[in-house]
């Protein structure tokens, strides 16, 4: 640019003039430079449609694959009977699936207080007639109790998915759509011992998630990208595809990784006849991902690097007194002619109540949660239209507890070492 500006023959007084104005040619060369690169991330964080919202991933049971036919006066109320059949034959296999029988047959309206969402895998919609495939999605302390399932289970540290796909050698994440992206993203988590923390691959995700990742060893950048998304460590499921040729079969191979130093866990091929199974290939491939990563669970092999975590743990010993578990609360073997005072830590009581519907259940179980020293509460027995019975976690003793939830405005009775309350 200066040889343009000024040619060979020019004095060289003028390059003198220029030199002194160097630093704004340079201060105009970084502007330029500054405005390029924030268009170019903006591009890489906005282009495209690529990002998938992943289904909800709460603990709730999940029935699929329910098929329904059903008519009606018109279209909405079709779809309405359509739903509420699925509803009755969900329950009918989530039951089957748990316990191995039919169970017991419930009314529509307990199904309503029940359910949670409806999943329309495929659907169709005449002027009268309903036909659809359908999930159902059960909420998991109101139906677990029905069931005889607890409402909790012990899951994984939370883990960060990153599912890499292979678009013609090139690995992949959220560059754009895939059918593995939207595999993980589809798949319900929430019956999983895996905690899985997934992204729907819009914003910041391409630019912090990606491919590369994968790759680097550094704890320190890793923790960054962890913290990001609230997650103690990654879980890397690789799937590549290989076409034979256009319309014909189809080759996956999958491979399950773990941790910032991509650890092995196993690996497996699946076969297709075309490219449209390509997407029931990715569903069953994602679930046994799934397995995968659950028994590597159980067998210990699924630890979270301590490098990637940065809080101590708390030891036992350094917990204060008034927290001890129940086991450090029993009594010891003392001298009685010592007298002694004991400090009340959490105990857990068992609280009757009145539950004629599943609204009563939850406003109960509400009402006793906010009363003060209640630690938690959850219904252990479910008896729709009759008396169930919760599990109270609460600092201090019976007494104290009774107190507590009259000044709730319960009316409480004691007896046989555990309260019944009623309004």
């Amino acid at each position: 640019m200066i040889s343009a500006a000024f040619p060979r023959f020019a004095p060289s007084f003028a390059f003198d003039a220029l030199r002194g104005r160097d630093w704004r040619w340079a201060a105009l060369f970084g502007l330029f430079f500054a405005i390029l690169l924030v268009g170019v991330v903006e591009g890489q964080i906005s282009r495209g449609d690529r990002g998938i919202t992943p289904i909800n991933s709460s603990g709730d049971f999940l029935a699929s694959g329910i098929l329904v036919d059903v008519t009606g006066d018109n279209a909405d109320d079709a779809r309405t009977k359509g739903w509420r059949e699925a509803q009755r034959l969900g329950w009918t296999q989530l039951y089957r699936k748990l316990n191995g029988s039919d169970g017991p047959k419930l009314g529509d309206s307990v199904l309503d207080g029940i359910v949670t969402a409806i999943v329309v895998e495929e659907e169709q919609i005449g002027p009268r007639r309903y036909v659809a495939r359908l999930g159902v999605q059960f909420d998991r302390v109101r139906a677990g109790q029905i069931l005889g399932v607890s409402g909790r289970t012990l899951r994984s540290p939370p883990l960060l998915v990153i599912p890499v796909y292979s678009i013609d050698g090139i690995p992949q994440v959220f560059e754009q759509r895939s059918a593995w992206q939207r595999a993980w993203a589809e798949y319900n988590t929430g019956q999983s011992a895996i905690d899985y923390v997934r992204t729907a691959g819009t914003g910041a995700d391409t630019l912090l998630i990606n491919a590369g990742q994968t790759g680097r060893r550094g704890r320190v950048w890793w923790r960054v990208i962890l913290d990001q998304y609230g997650a103690a460590d990654v879980l890397t499921p690789i799937a590549r595809v290989q076409y034979s040729y256009p319309g014909g079969p189809i080759k996956g191979y999958f491979t399950a990784r773990f941790g910032p130093d991509s650890k092995l866990l196993s690996s497996f091929t699946m076969t297709g006849p075309s490219p449209a199974a390509l997407p029931d290939m990715m569903e069953k491939a994602v679930a046994r991902m799934d397995r995968i990563y659950i028994d590597a669970l159980a067998s210990g092999v699924l630890r979270t690097d301590t490098y990637l975590v940065l809080e101590k743990p708390v030891e036992k010993e350094d917990l204060p007194e008034e927290v001890a578990t129940d086991e450090e609360s029993l009594p010891s073997e003392t001298d009685a002619s010592v007298p002694t005072t004991t400090a009340v830590g959490v105990q857990s009581f068992t609280v009757q109540y009145s539950s004629p519907d599943v609204d009563s259940v939850t406003a109960t179980e509400r009402a006793v949660a906010g009363a003060a020293g209640v630690q938690s509460a959850s219904t252990t027995s479910l008896a729709l239209g009759g008396t169930s019975v919760m599990r109270v976690s609460f600092r201090g003793d019976l007494a104290a507890l009774g107190a507590a939830l009259a000044a709730r405005g319960f009316k409480v009775q004691e007896g046989g070492g555990q309260l019944r309350i009623s309004r």
